[in-house]
């Protein structure tokens, strides 16, 4: 990816959920001695130039983070009158971004790695113009927090909240999005509860 690919991208990182499901916070929870949101945000930053993460509790994770990421403090909104959630929290983010491509990823994706994202960026070319984005796709449906974004998606994306809607399923379901060709599904893998670390940690043996 050269120099005006990386201007032409931000990403959004979100960490603004309340891991209840895990029973601790999953942004601090360690891959190899490192919080994946530390993790995340790395690799992130060594091809994007610019990073948001998206948490309502900046101030628990300014110490782990590269010093190039911004941080966006989640909150509800009292004119939406809105709950916290992974796709209000995009739109919070989304809000803020100016590029062309919005690269959007969740903390917990402990085996997301550097090929991934290099190999994603440069296939964004061959997104055609009408897609809002291009997003890996599994067996349960898209995987909405992996992959890109037009930005441009901003207005589809308030009107479906403003109308009440909080499935990123159920968003995606209404336009049109891009396959983004995944070779290793593992990378994808999101880790939610107990037994997913416990998965995890035989899996990766840390």
């Amino acid at each position: 990816m050269n120099q005006s690919q990386s201007n032409s991208i931000t990403a959004i990182i979100l960490a603004g959920g309340q891991s209840s499901r895990m029973g601790t916070d999953k942004a601090l929870i360690q891959i190899s001695g490192i919080p994946w949101l530390q993790k995340i945000s790395t690799i992130a930053t060594k091809y994007i130039d610019r990073v948001y993460i998206v948490t309502s509790r900046p101030e628990r994770y300014q110490h782990i983070v590269p010093e190039t990421c911004h941080f966006i403090r989640e909150v509800s909104s009292s004119e939406l009158n809105l709950l916290r959630g992974p796709l209000v929290g995009f739109a919070c983010g989304l809000a803020k971004v100016n590029t062309e491509w919005t690269l959007l990823l969740a903390c917990d994706l402990p085996l997301l790695n550097e090929s991934y994202l290099k190999k994603s960026l440069n296939y964004l070319e061959l997104v055609p113009n009408d897609a809002i984005a291009t997003l890996p796709k599994s067996d349960r449906g898209w995987e909405p927090l992996s992959g890109f974004y037009r930005t441009r998606c901003l207005p589809l994306l308030q009107d479906f909240i403003k109308t009440g809607g909080r499935s990123f399923q159920s968003w995606l379901s209404l336009h049109y999005i891009y396959e983004l060709p995944v070779s290793d599904r593992k990378i994808l893998f999101n880790c939610n509860t107990p037994e997913d670390l416990e998965k995890l940690k035989k899996l990766q043996n840390f």
